[in-house]
């Protein structure tokens, strides 16, 4: 392409501030370096991840920054050394990096990466421990290794999932985060058998998509736990069998839960990151064998506690991270799945707005009247 090696300016929302309404600026961003590849995003959607940073909550959060981690490209170019995309590509950025050489990914036994971390955590590059975003020459941050909400972003080549060209870019964008993350805590961290009985505490996107990986598992019962009714008739499509509003309830929800499932369920997925919710998730687990999976994030500092007697008991509490996916050669996988329609995507999508509208889909994340909403990056 004729920008190549050239700095592109273009449009981004930038977080100035935590909790200040993002500005659409126009930004530079320079070329990529070695093992580095710059994506013209096309649609990235919105998360509760994005909107934990910008409200200042995230110990890792560095001002001002580029927010966005759940969205789909295509490559602009590439940094020496990159073979495994090339320009023209379509690509889906991944926070989860893969690099197939790390001690995390040889192990075998996780989806974490280490390579380049330690410059995603501190919001730049690992060539030269810079951003490649700047206005005017002020250096603006990177977040979680992608800064989707900008027209054009720079990311290190191992957290590249290249997928099919005729997958639309602003379905399979949700393959970039939240989907995934419900999908894996089911299949791959807890490995739900047929005939299981599940918990969900959250009917978010993460919780229907854990809804609709333990209805593919072969789940028996299905039982959603939120706060707002009108999330059960949406949950009912995504596998949810019964639904239990705590609110309606004097006891304690774990008891609530235990007494409807002769001694309490055999899966708990929390999927709010409230850690109070996490105790009940664990507890509500059935004696013996009950596995809780932790998939929602608490805020920074917050502890989990529980009586240790729970575990001892046989009780497992584990969590998960991008539901345990290697990104790389998985997100491939599940965008190949959604082409064949043997998982939900579109259905997750309640909202599609423009870039210049990113501070109204903030809103309507807030105010609990949207899954997930989609931007047009260049409209």
């Amino acid at each position: 392409m004729a920008t190549q090696g050239q700095v592109i300016t273009c449009k981004a929302a930038v977080a100035w501030e935590p909790n200040k309404p993002l500005t659409i600026e126009d930004v530079q961003v320079a070329p990529p370096q070695a093992n580095e590849v710059r994506i013209q995003i096309l649609y990235t959607a919105l998360c509760h991840t994005d909107a934990y940073t910008w409200s200042g909550k995230d110990p890792e959060g560095l001002f001002p920054c580029i927010l966005g981690h759940e969205a789909a490209g295509i490559v602009e170019s590439v940094g020496e050394g990159v073979t495994d995309v090339k320009p023209g590509d379509h690509v889906i950025p991944c926070y989860q990096a893969e690099c197939g050489e790390c001690k995390f990914c040889k192990s075998g036994k996780t989806n974490l990466c280490g390579k380049v971390r330690a410059a995603t955590g501190v919001g730049v590059m690992m060539a030269d421990r810079q951003s490649r975003f700047s206005i005017n020459g002020k250096p603006i941050y990177h977040f979680m290794g992608t800064s989707t909400f900008s027209q054009y972003t720079v990311v290190h080549d191992v957290s590249v999932a290249k997928i099919q060209p005729d997958a639309p870019l602003d379905k399979v964008c949700l393959l970039g985060c939240g989907v995934p993350t419900g999908l894996g805590a089911v299949w791959n961290t807890a490995k739900v058998e047929p005939g299981s009985i599940v918990a969900i505490f959250g009917l978010g996107t993460v919780g229907l998509a854990v809804a609709e990986g333990a209805k593919t598992a072969g789940a028996s019962r299905i039982i959603g736990i939120d706060i707002d009714n009108n999330k059960f008739d949406t949950a009912k499509s995504f596998g949810v069998t019964e639904f239990i509003n705590p609110k309606d309830h004097d006891k304690p929800i774990q008891q609530v839960i235990s007494d409807l499932t002769d001694g309490g369920v055999d899966y708990s997925f929390e999927c709010i990151g409230n850690v109070s919710v996490m105790r009940s998730a664990l507890e509500c687990c059935h004696k013996g064998w009950g596995t809780s999976v932790i998939v929602g994030v608490a805020a920074s500092g917050q502890e989990i506690s529980t009586r240790p007697f729970q575990l001892v008991t046989g009780r497992v509490w584990k969590g998960t991270a991008f539901g345990g996916f290697k990104s790389r050669s998985q997100v491939p996988w599940l965008v190949e799945k959604y082409m064949k329609k043997e998982i939900k995507v579109d259905e997750y999508i309640t909202h599609n707005l423009t870039l210049a509208e990113i501070n109204n889909a903030f809103d309507l994340m807030h105010d609990g009247k949207c899954l997930r909403c989609v931007l047009a990056m260049h409209e």
